[in-house]
């Protein structure tokens, strides 16, 4: 064996070995829990039983849809929105707003959820915004804060700052020979941004969708702060209810547990597209 290729071969092991914290550290944090969870799951009143998830289809079936719902199309909206504010901060440069686009990540979730109740309420500040030019009648009272729509706005509004930068980090690793070709056919600034940028970036596209998609499936204080506390709730606020109020853990594992599956259904998917 060559001198060449045992410093290999001690170099791996030593990169083994100063993961071997950050991966124990996971298992502990994350791995047994998930084990637990997995297993209380199938277990109510000391039998092995499908019943927690019985339970699960018959009171949150619907909650199982509107999480989906809700996150799919705040990611719809957050990168729909997105990919324009990247691809436009890759063509032009504009330091104040990037800037001001990262100003969204220092604001913590419960902050946000508070901000966007205040703001879209019946009577919020929107409200009286809108009437003060008035766009709508004085004493109007808008829906948007008391259903889905206000939900996906402002899960939309917190996220879109990390997909911002992931994508224009992206974008940045684009060649400028390609845009200037597209720009020698007469490309404008979207045809650019569609054909050249997006699909040149699109593992940091799938990145970042599954990032965004897991964080909106996982979502609590938000959707805690803004619920009406009728009609369908995100499934992290069910958890949250039927584990602190009713001391379910069964269920409420079966609940983390379709969580955990949503979420790995979007990483699964992920993973095969790198894979290709």
């Amino acid at each position: 064996m060559s001198l060449a290729t045992e410093a290999h071969r001690w170099e791996r092991w030593a990169w083994v070995l100063a993961t071997l914290p950050a991966v124990a550290v996971l298992g502990v944090a994350f791995g047994l829990p998930l084990l637990q969870s997995l297993v209380a799951s199938f277990v109510r009143e000391g039998r092995v039983t499908l019943e927690n998830y019985a339970i699960v289809a018959r009171l949150y079936g619907r909650d199982v849809l509107y999480t989906l719902g809700v996150a799919g199309a705040g990611v719809t909206l957050t990168f729909g929105a997105g990919i324009h504010l990247a691809g436009y901060l890759r063509l032009r440069a504009w330091p104040w707003v990037e800037f001001l686009l990262k100003v969204p990540l220092f604001v913590p979730f419960v902050v946000t959820g508070h901000a966007m109740r205040v703001f879209l309420q019946p009577s919020g500040t929107l409200a009286l915004a809108l009437s003060a030019v008035g766009l709508v009648p004085s004493g109007a009272r808008l829906g948007i804060g008391e259903g889905w729509l206000g939900l996906v706005l402002a899960l939309t509004w917190k996220h879109l700052a990390l997909v911002v930068l992931l994508l224009v980090g992206a974008f940045r690793g684009v060649d400028d020979s390609y845009l200037e070709a597209a720009q020698g056919f007469g490309a404008g600034i979207l045809r650019q941004i569609w054909a050249v940028l997006v699909p040149m970036s699109a593992t940091s596209l799938a990145l970042a969708t599954v990032l965004t998609l897991t964080s909106m499936l996982a979502s609590f204080s938000i959707p805690l702060l803004m619920s009406r506390g009728s009609g369908p709730q995100m499934l992290m606020v069910d958890l949250y209810y039927r584990f602190g109020q009713h001391g379910d853990f069964g269920v409420a594992s079966a609940l983390g547990v379709v969580s955990y599956v949503m979420a790995s259904g979007a990483v699964y998917a992920y993973l095969r597209s790198v894979a290709r």
